[in-house]
């Protein structure tokens, strides 16, 4: 049921959405109800009561998970979370699981769906859950043919197609660490992350295509190979140019598929114990390497399972389709689908190529259930003036997950005119670190304008006040005060845990600090505001400030800058780089072309600024940190004395010119200065 909408607008909080009864009878989420009432003398009336049960009995909850969904397990667990601290709590001590094993587990009748993937290089097409078994079962046995033991990390620069998802699957199947990064990224990004990883081997493609445009990788993969010294085993698809030749020593992806199929009876699942990593992600902070952060794979096993069953409410039948690359955390969310028995839509390629209504195009061809995309796909239908639910048939379309970066109300007005009426339209936020969401969507519950349902179960979240106090109904930072599966079980390279230990806990000792601003309303309804750290948030992916600095200030003519990442009305976001010359430098077009051509090739072309501006100084604290936060705060219109001190800076002076560049551009004019 949709609530009429004037044309002229929507407001925040405005009902858009009610479910329907019967839909909201049969979600996932109301049979788990019904399943703790019968099954365990759990008595709970609605959502609500049910997410405040899930925060107050830690180990009723997550227990139930595991019996609900019966996980598979050499060993008993001896307790569910041995003690209620963050960081270091472990889950399900003495249990040995494996993921990809849960994947496949919906492998049944294989005749049924499990891919259905297209790229600018290849027509859509359709892989069976028997092919898929098969595929993955022949790579994990080639691997460890190939001396890959648990522990081991493997590594892929590949596109988002079915061979990477077979080979993230074999490689988890037998216990070894997946990696991925985006053929999109340069060499330098790809680096900083392999690096820390020391893989053992490599799964790399020949390029791929972006809007009609080929790209190599051959030049890449030399450059990447030369500097990993720990790879042993190098594995080549040719994907652009099936004729393509690896420039390096290398095993053909076809050679390692060419062995007889392995029989399911036959082939065994590497289990293994629950602080057992299984992939490491990446997500960058404001100063050093990107933090290269490692998962468990009974935390995200039973995180996953709540998450793709209880809040993007997947089934058998169901087709999720989100648009992402491999280098984002929402490729590993895609791939969970599976844990459903969904079938997952993996598609490589421009959003908008060769038209701008491509992408639907694809949920009505593979009668997608659950489409996904970010806000800013939204602002590029609504200027293409599309009206999707009119020309293309949606008639399966079920529900909507916007995530990447705060929703606005126009967001969800726009799919609810423009897509279809009775739409579960959902906004969900969370984050690499966890490989989730935090708050985000349940089908039971209304939606309202611009506003996230609820939070997730499971996740303890809180609005929190400098002060540390919950507030409710105004803005403060997202914290988690109980732990949760799915957290880091640690990050690489990082000594006694002192990163992870700053990065998240540091602010509010034992509380995890996301570094999201966020209001929680007297309902439970969620807005998200951005980030209150100086994290980049670039068109639903976030941007670590020191891969720009390295980049940038390798120019002879820069000595120093500053960037940051500005939401503004409208859900869109305006990206401002300030740099500081070198004496007998300037700012012309020469040379903001090379730093948008250095940020393009070395990095990727999210990280170009879309404008660059010369200033006399940086601003630093007293410990020698660039001040992003206190100059981002400047330009969303907070007050210097709001947004920093000047005790507490090493040149007070050098702030003035910020101040003095928002004062003048209050009306956001700066946007095109």
């Amino acid at each position: 049921m949709t609530q009429t909408m004037e044309a002229g607008g929507v407001r925040e909080g405005e009902l858009l959405w009610t479910p329907r009864p019967e839909y909201a009878a049969a979600s996932n989420v109301a049979k788990f109800v019904d399943w703790l009432r019968s099954e365990k003398g759990v008595e709970l009336a609605d959502y609500n009561e049910l997410h405040r049960w899930s925060v107050s009995d830690i180990e009723g909850f997550w227990s139930s998970i595991w019996a609900y969904f019966d996980v598979q397990s050499d060993t008993p667990y001896t307790s569910v979370i041995d003690r209620k601290v963050m960081p270091g709590a472990r889950w399900f001590d003495g249990s040995r699981v494996n993921y990809a094993e849960h994947l496949l587990r919906h492998e049944g009748d294989g005749r049924k769906t499990a891919f259905h993937h297209l790229s600018e290089t290849r027509e859509l097409a359709q892989m069976s859950w028997g092919e898929l078994g098969d595929k993955v079962r022949i790579v994990a046995t080639q691997l460890r043919a190939l001396g890959i033991r648990p522990g081991d990390r493997i590594v892929s620069y590949m596109p988002n197609v079915p061979e990477t998802a077979i080979a993230a699957m074999a490689t988890i199947a037998i216990g070894a660490v997946w990696s991925s990064a985006a053929p999109e990224f340069g060499v330098k990004t790809v680096i900083e992350r392999f690096s820390q990883i020391e893989p053992k081997l490599l799964f790399v493609a020949d390029g791929y295509r972006f809007a009609g445009k080929d790209f190599s990788r051959e030049q890449e993969t030399q450059e990447i190979v030369s500097r990993l010294p720990t790879l042993e085993h190098v594995v080549w698809l040719p994907y652009l140019n099936p004729e393509a030749k690896s420039p390096v020593k290398a095993r053909p992806w076809s050679e390692l598929l060419d062995h007889p199929a392995v029989p399911r009876e036959s082939f065994r699942f590497e289990r293994v114990p629950c602080d057992h990593p299984i992939w490491v992600v990446f997500s960058s902070g404001t100063t050093g390497l990107p933090k290269a952060i490692v998962h468990s794979h009974v935390g995200v096993l039973l995180e996953h399972l709540k998450l793709m069953h209880f809040h993007i409410n997947l089934k058998p039948g169901s087709v999720m389709f989100f648009y992402t690359t491999t280098g984002w955390m929402m490729w590993n969310l895609l791939l969970a689908a599976l844990l459903t028995g969904a079938s997952a839509v993996l598609y490589d390629g421009s959003p908008m190529h060769p038209g701008p209504d491509f992408l639907w195009q694809l949920a009505a061809r593979t009668r997608c259930t659950s489409f996904g995309a970010s806000p800013t796909f939204v602002q590029m239908m609504e200027k293409a003036g599309l009206r999707p639910g009119e020309s293309h048939d949606l008639s399966a379309l079920e529900g909507v997950l916007v995530s990447g970066s705060p929703s606005t109300p126009e967001t969800f007005a726009w799919f609810y005119r423009h897509v279809k009426q009775d739409l579960w339209v959902t906004s969900q936020s969370g984050g690499t670190e966890i490989c989730s969401g935090f708050v985000g969507a349940a089908p039971t519950l209304p939606v309202y304008a611009g506003e996230i349902q609820t939070r997730m179960l499971g996740m303890d979240v809180r609005a929190l006040s400098d002060d540390g106090k919950e507030v409710i109904d105004e803005v403060g930072e997202l914290c988690v005060k109980s732990p949760f599966p799915s957290m880091p079980i640690y990050f690489l390279k990082d000594e006694g845990g002192k990163r992870y230990q700053e990065s998240y806990f540091e602010v509010f000792p034992g509380i995890w600090r996301h570094g999201d601003f966020i209001k929680i309303n007297s309902r439970g309804g969620c807005y998200i505001y951005g980030r209150s750290d100086s994290t980049l948030n670039r068109f639903g992916v976030r941007i670590g400030t020191a891969e720009i600095y390295r980049c940038v200030e390798q120019l002879p003519e820069i000595a120093d800058s500053l960037v940051v990442c500005v939401e503004l009305p409208g859900g869109k976001f305006f990206m401002p780089m300030f740099v500081k010359l070198n004496p007998g430098s300037q700012l012309d077009g020469k040379l903001e072309s090379e730093i948008a051509r250095r940020l393009r090739n070395d990095c990727s072309p999210r990280h170009v600024p879309d404008r660059v501006y010369a200033v006399e100084a940086i601003p630093y604290t007293l410990t020698g940190k660039k001040m992003e936060v206190p100059v981002r705060k400047l330009l969303v219109g907070m007050p210097l004395e709001k947004a920093a001190s000047r005790d507490a800076m090493m040149n007070p002076a050098a702030i003035d010119w910020y101040v003095k560049f928002a004062q003048e551009s209050a009306d956001y004019s700066w946007r095109v200065a």
